[in-house]
C-alpha cells in the first residue's frame, strides 16, 4: 500500500495522486497541510522534516521508502512502476523529462504563484495588484514558450504521455482555473489541445476537474 499524505487543493498533492491513479496503484490518502493540520507533528515531521506536503511511504521493512517532494515523487513512482513507459529509459529522453520537470518547479510555478495566491486565496480588499501584475507578466510569457514548444508534439516529449507532463499539466490546470471574473487569459491553442487531453485521462479524474481553493 502507497501511503500520501497531504491535502487535495495542494498542487504538488495533485501531482502525486494523479501519478498514482495513472500508475494504477493502491494507494490511501490522509489529509495533512492547511486547516487539516498534521504537518507540526512529530510523527508527520519524521517523514517531512520540512513540514510540508506531500510526502509518501511506501512498501515495508527494508524496502519501505519514505519521500518528499512532488516531483521526486512522481520520478520515483514512474521508475518503479512504469520504467521505460511514463519513465522513459533512453538517457536523452529521461533527462529531457527531468529538465521539463525542473522548469515547471523552478520557473513556471515560482511565476504563476503569486496570481494564484492572491487571486484565489487572498480577500479582495487584501490583494495586491502591483505582484499579481508582475506575476502575470512574468507567467504570460512562460505559457507561450511552453505552447510553442506544444506546437510539434502531443505531449511534452513527444507522441506519449510520460511523467513530464504530469507537474506542468497540474500548473495549467492552476493557472486556467484563475477566476474569469479577475483574468482573461490569452489564446495558447496548443496548450489548451494539451491540458484538454490531459484532463481526458482517467488517471486526472478527481485532479484536473477540481475547483481551486
Amino acid at each position: 500500500m502507497l501511503n500520501i499524505w497531504g491535502r487535495i487543493s495542494s498542487i504538488n498533492v495533485r501531482k502525486v495522486v494523479w501519478c498514482a491513479q495513472e500508475l494504477g496503484l493502491d494507494f490511501q490518502r490522509t489529509e495533512a497541510g492547511g486547516r487539516f493540520g498534521v504537518v507540526q507533528t512529530p510523527e508527520y515531521q519524521r517523514l517531512n522534516p520540512n513540514a510540508l506536503v506531500p510526502a509518501i511511504d511506501d512498501g515495508e521493512g527494508e524496502g519501505r521508502v519514505t519521500l518528499w517532494e512532488s516531483n521526486v515523487i512522481v520520478r520515483y513512482l514512474c521508475a518503479k512502476y512504469a520504467a521505460g513507459r511514463l519513465y522513459p529509459e533512453p538517457l536523452a529522453t529521461r533527462f529531457d523529462a527531468e529538465r521539463w520537470m525542473d522548469w515547471q518547479q523552478t520557473t513556471l510555478n515560482r511565476a504563476s504563484g503569486t496570481a494564484f495566491r492572491q487571486w484565489v486565496r487572498t480577500p479582495p480588499a487584501q490583494r495586491d495588484a502591483e505582484a499579481i501584475a508582475q506575476s502575470v507578466n512574468a507567467t504570460e510569457p512562460l505559457f507561450a514558450l511552453l505552447d510553442a514548444h506544444l506546437a510539434t508534439r502531443a505531449f511534452m516529449l513527444g507522441d506519449d504521455f510520460t511523467m513530464a507532463d504530469i507537474p506542468l499539466g497540474c500548473e495549467a490546470h492552476r493557472w486556467f482555473g484563475l477566476p474569469a471574473t479577475e483574468y482573461t487569459r490569452p489564446s495558447w491553442p496548443h496548450v489548451e489541445r494539451w491540458f484538454a487531453d490531459l484532463r481526458s485521462r482517467a488517471g486526472a479524474r478527481g485532479v484536473l476537474d477540481l475547483i481551486l481553493e
